[in-house]
Order: C-alpha cells, then sequence, then structure tokens
C-alpha cells in the first residue's frame, strides 16, 4: 500500500526506520513495496539481506530492475563493525549525483549469538550518528518479531528514530538519540567460562608476545592459514595500548565453541564512538589498528570505561 512507503520530506536528511514483520510473506510484502517505491521515484537502492531473501524477493520483483543492488548480509556483515563502511561506500556514489537514494539493511537475525546481537544494536544506534547532517537517504531496517525476542525488538525501537508496525510508521517513543550513542560504550563484557591464557606487554615486550600468541592459537587448534591473521591484529591492538594506553596492557585469550578470543585491556580511553567504522586515510602512517581489526575479524567488541579501555577480538573457527 501506498501509505506503507510514505516518502519522508526534501530536507529530510537521513531517515532510519525499523520496519516490523513477522515471516517470509510479510517480509517479501513490505520491502518489495518499498523497493518498487524507490524505482518509480528514480531513486537507488541497495538491500543487504540474506541470500535466501534476495531469492525471494528477485522472484517478486522479477530480476533485478533498473537501480536495485542486492548483497548477502552474511557476508558483509558478520563482523556487525563492517556494514556502516559499505553503506558510506554506497552513499559516495551519490554524493555528487544530488539524488535521494536508499537501502534495506537486515544485520539482525535469530541465529545471532549473544555478543553478536549486543553489537548489532550498537552498529544501529551507530547509523544514526554516522549520517548526522550528510546526505538526504531512507534506510529500512526489517525485524523479525516471530523470531526475535522481546528484548532485541524493544533495542530496535531505541536505536531508529522511525518504526513501522502493520504499515502504520510512526516515530519511536523510546528512541534515545545521539548524545546518548555518542557517549563512550562502556556495557560491561561477560566473563570466560573455563581457562584463560594471561600475558603482561609493554613496548619492549611485543616480539615476545606475537610468540605468545602463536603458541596460543596452535595450542587451540585454531585453521593455521588465520594464525597470521590473529598474531597481526593483536600486535596492532598491543601496539596502540603501548603508543596511547598508557605504555603496557594485558593479553588475555581463550576459546569457546566458536571461536578464539583475544581481549587486550589497558589505562587508555577511546572516545570516538566510530573508532575502526572509519577507513583511514591512505597517506596517514598510523590509526589502522581498529580498523585492521574490524576487516580481519570475525566480531570486535570495543568498550571504554574510567579506569581503562578493553578490546575484545573473537576468530571464528
Amino acid at each position: 500500500m501506498r501509505s506503507d512507503i510514505r516518502r519522508p520530506s526534501r530536507d529530510a536528511g537521513f531517515r532510519h526506520d525499523a520496519l516490523f514483520y513477522s515471516g517470509a510473506e510479510a517480509f517479501v510484502t513490505r520491502t518489495s513495496a518499498f523497493i518498487r517505491d524507490s524505482v518509480a521515484e528514480s531513486e537507488p537502492i541497495l538491500v543487504v539481506v540474506s541470500e535466501e531473501k534476495i531469492e525471494l524477493l528477485r522472484r517478486e520483483l522479477g530480476g533485478d530492475p533498473d537501480g536495485v543492488r542486492f548483497a548477502d548480509m552474511q557476508q558483509i556483515g558478520r563482523n556487525p563493525a563492517r556494514i556502516i563502511p559499505a553503506w558510506r561506500d554506497f552513499a559516495s556514489e551519490h554524493a555528487t549525483s544530488g539524488r535521494r537514494f536508499r537501502g534495506i539493511g537486515e544485520p539482525i537475525w535469530a541465529t545471532r549469538s549473544a555478543s553478536e546481537l549486543v553489537e548489532c544494536a550498537r552498529h544501529e544506534a551507530l547509523l544514526n550518528l554516522a549520517f548526522a547532517g550528510g546526505q538526504a537517504w531512507w534506510l529500512a531496517c526489517p525485524y523479525d518479531t516471530g523470531s526475535l525476542s522481546e528484548a532485541v525488538l524493544a533495542e530496535a525501537e531505541r536505536s531508529h528514530p522511525w518504526v513501522m508496525h502493520d504499515g502504520e510508521r510512526s516515530r519511536s517513543p523510546t528512541y534515545r538519540g545521539l548524545d546518548d550513542v555518542a557517549s563512550p560504550f562502556d556495557e560491561p563484557l561477560p566473563e570466560p567460562d573455563g581457562s584463560v591464557r594471561e600475558h603482561r606487554f609493554a613496548g619492549e615486550s611485543l616480539v615476545r608476545l606475537r610468540q605468545h600468541v602463536t603458541e596460543a592459537v596452535a595450542a587451540y587448534g585454531l585453521d593455521p592459514a588465520r594464525t597470521g591473521d590473529v598474531v597481526l591484529t593483536v600486535n596492532e591492538i598491543a601496539t596502540n595500548s603501548v603508543r596511547h594506553g598508557g605504555g603496557s596492557g594485558t593479553l588475555r585469550m581463550w576459546e569457546d565453541t566458536a571461536s578464539v578470543i583475544c581481549e587486550v585491556r589497558d589505562r587508555g580511553r577511546i572516545v570516538d564512538p566510530l573508532i575502526g567504522r572509519t577507513r583511514p586515510p591512505a597517506d596517514r602512517g598510523s590509526g589502522f589498528g581498529l580498523w585492521l581489526a574490524n576487516e580481519l575479524c570475525d566480531l570486535v567488541q570495543i568498550r571504554s570505561f574510567p579506569t581503562g579501555s578493553v578490546i575484545r577480538l573473537h576468530f571464528g573457527r
């Protein structure tokens, strides 16, 4: 229905909607209407959902209509910190055209782990900050009410200024706003189960740190092809600790059924909420650590407390 896809005013800037649906049929109905309206308005659209849902939409739309691009969220957004850079790349394509554009992005699904769900919710909130005051475009984020928990759905209403229920769009009464999102993220991280390897390091001991990581990765049985990624990433984060986190830090490593996890703690403070989600300029000699971590890890968790910062790196098996 036309009321489902009522367009924002021309001066709306970035518009960010949570689109609630239940089941595959409702997903196709609501998102295909949004796509058809974008095509009718000659507004390019990038649709980032699962491969299965891409096929459902192509079947409904009769292929790939002009101006419509699809991408697999399970590839782009396995680490949710990679999604904002992908949207920025799409936005940059239209920076000089003066045309509005749209997106559909579904980063949250029921089989995500508890840690992934937290970071996905953080990503959804940070979208508002990343695109505030910029180009005018419209992003709809589908949420399946039939498979997601009440807590996840409530958080969606807090991270989206606009919500759509049963085809009715309204402002979210619980939207938290940009000031809250921009403050340091200090949600506690759960303590690991089982044994933990711990290693203190400082500037002069980074060689030994790399050896420790190499030995631990082998003991955990991670694919040897990933050893270089783990060592490189931990070294980059530890180097940041030496340079910006008080000159030293603590590395902890452990494993669970899905991942090998490396955690670096130091006395530094992280105040940029979008750190690691903004590609550093190619001519900059530093500042690549957290960007690199997000490129190489399956999940990166960043926390900043009055006593220091924690970076937790997940490498999937």
